[in-house]
C-alpha cells in the first residue's frame, strides 16, 4: 500500500504556494522546519525523533500522513496528520497533530491553505471532523483557528509515563 498522492486537481495554488502530499525530496526542508517547530513548542529535538518521524511519514503502513507548502524549491509549512477512530459514532474522523509556517511566510494564508487542503482529504476519505489541539497562549494561530472552526467543550488531559 502506498500513501496518496494527490493529482493537479487535488493541488491548492495561491500565488507562487503549492500544497501536496511530503515526498522524499522534501526531507532536509522538512527536517528544518521541523525542529523549528520542535523550537517554537520548547520540546527537546534530536536526530532519533526526525529520523523516526520521517520514516512514519514515508511509511504507507503507518497512519500519520503529511502535507507540505512549496514555495519556489522551499518548503514553508507542513501539517502532519491521521485517521481518528470515533467508536461512539462508528465513524472516523482526522486528527491535525502538527501544523507549522516558517515564520518568514506568515500571514499570508499557508495555514489556511493546509488546513483546507487537509479539509478536502477528511472530506474525500469520508472523516466526519477534524480536530486538532494548541497551546493555549498560542494567539496567532487561535485567531485563525477561531476563523475556521469553533472551539471544543472538551478538556484535554495528558498523564505522561
Amino acid at each position: 500500500m502506498t500513501k496518496p498522492t494527490f493529482n493537479d486537481s487535488d493541488v491548492r495554488f495561491s500565488e507562487e504556494i503549492k500544497v501536496r502530499a511530503v515526498g522524499p525530496a522534501d526531507k532536509t526542508h522538512w527536517k528544518k522546519l521541523y525542529r523549528a517547530y520542535a523550537a517554537f513548542y520548547k520540546v527537546p529535538m534530536n536526530d532519533d525523533i526526525l529520523d523516526r518521524t520521517w520514516a512514519w511519514l514515508q511509511d504507507a503502513s503507518h497512519p500519520v500522513e503529511g502535507l507540505v507548502a512549496q514555495a519556489g524549491e522551499s518548503i514553508i509549512g507542513f501539517a502532519h496528520y491521521w485517521p481518528q477512530p470515533r467508536p461512539l459514532q462508528g465513524q472516523y474522523a482526522g486528527f491535525l497533530d502538527d501544523l507549522f509556517v516558517d515564520p518568514s511566510h506568515r500571514s499570508r494564508g499557508v495555514g489556511r491553505m493546509l488546513i483546507g487542503a487537509l479539509s478536502d482529504t477528511a472530506s474525500m476519505r469520508g472523516w466526519t471532523m477534524l480536530s486538532w489541539v494548541t497551546a493555549q497562549d498560542n494567539v496567532t494561530a487561535r485567531r485563525l483557528y477561531d476563523d475556521i472552526a469553533k472551539a471544543a467543550n472538551w478538556v484535554t488531559y495528558e498523564r505522561s509515563f
